[in-house]
Parts: structure tokens; sequence; C-alpha cells
């Protein structure tokens, strides 16, 4: 295997996991570190080699992933891996972070000597378990293509979007069309539903027309049965749509809908919902329209 091998793998939660466990599958050394250890020995049983740490899953590593939920917890292990890499190591963000701080981080890593790469996805858990995610990337095109091998094993689309910061960028606009078009398929099905219409037919017409989209292909069914176990979270749909309202005022644009899907996604956090797969901006369309059926 040319370019890069060893591989430390920082953060396993839902989308960490089955991305780590595709770099085990494409033949990379994968060591992976987790602040809680299950998911660590999970993938131990596929090859991978347990960290105690990040300094233990950093050193001798080509690469290093993070994979963490927000600005905080990637900005302290980033300091782990300044102090643990030795020169050259690469490090590719793929949280969804501030734009800013991937920035910073980027200077911060050359001035010692290191790259970096701020490299956030979508698709969600199954596009992660498929390998099949949209990878977004900012930082230097001969960095990019060093570590164009690793995400083509976790990605279907892996494209350079820019300099440092430019893939977080794309990926809050990213969380906004996904906020708003989970926000619109919710209330497409309560109209529907409402007006004494099968719905899974009426999808199904909608999914083959113009109004088709990824939601309603990967996640119409789990709303039609109002099951929003949490594939990806409305806690962090609510941190990145913060980086979203963030990033527009920054650049002085005005997203009107944005703002609104914003807001709708943080009332059903204060509703108590934050544990709930996004799509559960249905059941807050059910509630706000005496539909009884509200969230699971």
């Amino acid at each position: 295997m040319d370019g890069p091998q060893r591989i430390a793998f920082i953060g396993l939660g839902i989308m960490g996991a089955p991305m780590a466990a595709n770099l085990l599958k494409a033949g990379y050394q994968v060591a992976v570190y987790n602040r809680s250890p299950g998911a660590a020995e999970r993938l131990a049983a596929l090859g991978a080699r347990p960290a105690t740490g990040v300094a233990d899953a950093v050193r001798g590593a080509d690469v290093v992933i993070t994979v963490l939920p927000d600005t905080p917890d990637v900005e302290a292990v980033f300091e782990e891996i300044l102090a643990a890499g030795a020169p050259g190591l690469l490090h590719a963000d793929m949280s969804t972070i501030d734009p800013g701080a991937s920035r910073a981080m980027a200077a911060r890593a050359a001035e010692d000597g290191l790259r970096a790469l701020d490299a956030p996805v979508s698709g969600g858990e199954q596009g992660a378990i498929e390998g099949a995610l949209s990878i977004m990337v900012g930082g230097e095109a001969a960095d990019v293509a060093y570590a164009r091998p690793v995400l083509e094993a976790m990605g279907s689309t892996v494209v350079h979007v820019g300099p440092s910061g430019s893939g977080q960028t794309v990926k809050a606009a990213n969380q906004l069309l996904v906020a708003g078009i989970i926000e619109l398929v919710a209330e497409a099905i309560v109209l529907v539903e409402a007006s004494g219409v099968d719905p899974e037919p009426a999808v199904r017409v909608l999914a083959g027309g113009l109004a088709g989209n990824r939601i309603l292909d990967r996640k119409a069914a789990g709303m039609l049965a109002r099951d929003f176990t949490p594939g990806f979270r409305v806690d962090l749909h609510h941190k990145d749509l913060g980086i979203v309202l963030a990033a527009a005022r920054a650049a002085g644009v005005t997203i009107p809908l944005g703002a609104l899907a914003a807001q709708l996604m943080g009332a059903l956090r204060a509703q108590g919902h934050g544990g709930s797969d996004h799509t559960a901006l249905l059941g807050q369309v059910d509630r706000l329209s005496g539909r009884g059926r509200g969230t699971s």
C-alpha cells in the first residue's frame, strides 16, 4: 500500500466507529482511542489496536483522524496531538466544528511542523457504515492528495473545496440544507396524512419527482413509523446550526429560513428530545398541528 499506512483514530461514536472499521477493512493499521472503552474493544476484534490515550494512539502514526462532538473537544485533543505527533504527521479532523477554529489549528500545526486538514463528512450513520460518505476537505492540495486514499476508504465522494476552514464552511451549508429539508419533509408528511391520503405511496411519488431528496430516500420510512432512534442526534444538529448562524453572521449574509430551522431544532432540544434523531422534527410538527402523535 502506497502512502500513509498507520492511522490513529480518535472518537468512536455513531459515525467514528464504522469509519474506523472501514479503514481496517481497507488494510490500514489503525490505533483507536475513545473515552469510553467499549467501542475500541469491538474494533479490536476487527484488528484495531486499542490505545491507552491520545498520545499512545498518535505515536508512530502517519495520519491521525478525529471525529469528536464539538469545537472544544477537538481543540483539547489537538493540543495532545501537537505534543505527541512527529514532524510531518497529518491531522485530518472529520468532526463538524467552527471554521475559524479549523483555520487556527491548521496554522498552529504548520508552526510545529505538522499538517492539518478539515474534512467533515455527510451521509449519516448508514453512509459511514457503507463507506459512502461525502467528505468536504479544506487544506493544502498536497496534503489532500496524501490523505486521499485514507479518505476514500471512508467516503465515495471526496472533494477538495479550498484552503483550511473551507471544509467546515461547506459542512455548515450542508447542515443548513439538511435541517431545512427534514422540516419540509415533516410538514409534507403531516399535510398528506391529515388530508386522508396514504403517506407511503405519496412519499414514493414525491421521491421520484423534482421534490426527490436523500431525506425522503433514507429517512422517510423511519419518519412514517415515528421511529426516531438516533442516527444523528438533535443535540448535534442544534450545535451545528449554531455554527451555521455564526458563519452567516461572519459572512454578512441573511439566512431567514435557516434561522427558523435553528429555532425549531433548538425548541425540540429544549422539549427534552436532544437524544432523538433529528427527524424528530416530525413529532414537533405533529404536536404543533394538534395531531397528538409527537416524538417518541
